[in-house]
């Protein structure tokens, strides 16, 4: 059976000596002493890799089953979900006011790490209902936070979010669920949604469903969109559960991965349903969970490609086969593991690289999106809006990848599934599409984030990368030609698509968008280049303080190195292929494919 152990040590490395956030001064982080965020990530790791990690399995074999309009969770969840509720977890960032603990969303994104790659299915129930939590925090009436916050904050009620419909799934001015006003403040929703992650389930007394409709008589297409609390359960005025409202599950969707999660198709039959924020507002809305959970999803990608690593790096070791070509390592076995010979070392840095990378990457966003809602800093608001589509479409994309690899160096064994390798590659492929296909995600960033505010959020980030060369250039001509000089390079790259979309793209926009998912992966590559450099900064500073372990710091250094001269030169292939344009990309009619 695979395991799983929290990375406890490069949390607090990138928490505490990339990003100094004791040093911030966001409100809140003068509590994220070193101690203090040690503490709260060993509880945490031993809930994952003792509890939820040995249910991954059981929740991928077993699924869940429909019986009689109830959905049934594998063997263990319940239980499980019990002991989340009862050590606080689904509150940590959450308001005090509402049973939450106020922890800032850093700490929640390391914690979140932990869940997620132990097991993916099972942290979806608390996560979405976080994500909903959160929309009506930022978008509720008092009332409505008063009537379902407490209970959501501590998943005795959980929550989703519906969006999407038979007939459409971006496009969601398509939609068709709507919404009759009643006259009492109340709506009537009739609809039917599907792929409804955590839909209905038997761990929770009430689920709260958050529903895209359209009021009748409303504007057309995506401005005549509303969002809509619906209880599973009528709520009462003394906060006691009354009736059942008028929503039921038709069927629970088979699916390549995610098994432990109930993803249902919802009907809404008449259902009750209270306005969430105003009407015809309902993207707005929503868009408070989504990228929330954009930023969740980007944190999958890299969950699932660590607990695949660790798995593969544990069989590299152990298993034997063939001989070193330099000679014998193990000349008393009968064979050499497997991790003496090159190609599987480079898997493995190719694995490594990109994890530690992704995991400072996901830090840093947390901690942006600490400085926008803690400190109202707009500058980090509008660069955390300019990176979600990165976060989420780059690190699920590659963060995929790197499961295969996983799998891989498996060799026979990775397509067996007692070995456990297959359901990392499956759980991980979902992470691709859902919240936005990752497609739209690299549309959202060059069609829409590379141009808002007139563009400064970008010439912000470049300012950014440029400031930091600067001010670390020349101190050391090592670290310079190291790390310094293929940052730079890989940020010119950036830098010249962006021209060339500006000067192609008005006259032919095909031209921006054939280009649009290599420059989300050359904005990824840098962004970890960036990461990369700000943590060998950290690293050698720790062995020159002689503090700490020597081993991992150099480890580091290492593993830093990889990167930039094996990977990130990715960028220039990307940006050769933005500078060829979309004639050869639409050259062919739709029917010579």
């Amino acid at each position: 059976m695979p395991s799983y152990t929290a990375p406890i040590k490069d949390m607090q490395f990138v928490l505490h000596n990339v990003l100094n956030v004791t040093q911030s001064s966001i409100p809140g982080y003068e509590e994220l002493e070193a101690d203090f965020t040690s503490a709260i990530l060993e509880e945490a790791g031993k809930l994952t890799s003792e509890v939820l990690a040995p249910l991954n399995p059981v929740g991928d074999k077993e699924g869940c089953r429909l019986e009689n309009g109830v959905v049934y969770t594998p063997k263990g969840f319940k239980e499980a979900f019990a002991k989340v509720k009862e050590g606080g977890w689904t509150g940590l960032d959450m308001p005090e006011q509402y049973g939450g603990q106020n922890m800032p969303y850093i700490l929640g994104s390391a914690v979140g790490e932990m869940f997620s790659a132990s097991n993916q299915a099972f942290t979806m129930y608390q996560g979405l209902t976080h994500g909903a939590a959160s929309a009506i925090l930022a978008h509720g009436s008092d009332a409505q936070k008063e009537t379902y916050l407490p209970n959501m904050v501590s998943c005795e009620w959980t929550g989703t979010m519906n969006l999407t419909e038979p007939h459409c799934g971006t496009d969601l001015g398509l939609m068709r669920t709507k919404a009759t006003p009643q006259g009492d403040g109340s709506y009537k929703i009739t609809g039917q949604k599907i792929f409804i992650s955590s839909g209905e389930h038997d761990m929770a007394d009430n689920i709260i469903h958050l529903v895209l409709a359209k009021i009748e008589g409303g504007p057309e297409g995506i401005k005549g969109v509303s969002l809509f609390i619906v209880p599973k359960f009528m709520v009462n005025d003394d906060g006691s559960l009354g009736d059942r409202n008028a929503v039921s599950v038709g069927s629970i969707e088979e699916k390549m991965g995610i098994h432990g999660n109930s993803t249902c198709v919802m009907n809404y039959d008449g259902a009750v349903g209270y306005l969430l924020g105003e009407e015809h507002k309902g993207m707005r809305a929503m868009f408070t969970m989504m990228n929330e959970a954009r930023i969740g999803v980007g944190m999958q990608g890299l969950a699932q490609a660590d607990v695949a690593y660790q798995n593969a790096l544990a069989y590299a070791k152990d298993r034997l086969q063939g001989r070193a070509v330099t000679g014998a390592e193990n000349p008393e076995g009968p064979a050499d593991p497997l991790i003496v010979h090159p190609d599987i070392r480079r898997s493995l840095m190719e694995q490594k690289s990109f994890i530690e990378g992704a995991r400072a990457f996901i830090l840093w966003g947390a901690n942006l999106i600490d400085a926008a809602h803690r400190s109202s800093d707009s500058a980090a608001d509008g660069l955390i809006s300019l990176m979600t589509p990165v976060i989420k479409g780059f690190l699920t994309d590659v963060g995929y990848d790197m499961t295969i690899k996983a799998q891989q160096i498996y060799g026979g064994h990775g397509y067996i599934e007692e070995w456990g390798m297959s359901q990392f590659t499956r759980d991980a492929r979902i992470a691709m599409i859902y919240e936005g296909a990752n497609g739209v995600q690299a549309l959202d960033l060059v069609g829409r984030k590379l141009a808002q505010d007139g563009g400064k959020h970008v010439m912000a980030f470049f300012d950014l990368i440029k400031t930091f060369i600067k001010d670390n250039a020349g101190q050391d001509a090592e670290f310079d030609k190291n790390f310094l000089e293929p940052l730079k390079a890989a940020s010119k790259d950036l830098q010249s698509a962006g021209m060339y979309f500006m000067q192609n793209g008005m006259k032919n926009p095909n031209n921006a968008l054939a280009g649009s998912n290599d420059f989300m992966h050359m904005f990824g590559h840098v962004c970890l280049g960036y990461m990369w450099a700000r943590m060998a900064i950290a690293a050698r500073q720790a062995l020159a303080d002689k503090g700490g372990d020597p081993a991992f710091f150099e480890a580091k250094l290492a593993t830093g190195r990889f990167y930039m001269a094996r990977q990130l030169p990715a960028t220039a292939l990307h940006l050769t292929r933005i500078e060829t344009g979309a004639q050869t990309v639409m050259a062919l009619d739709s029917a010579n494919f």
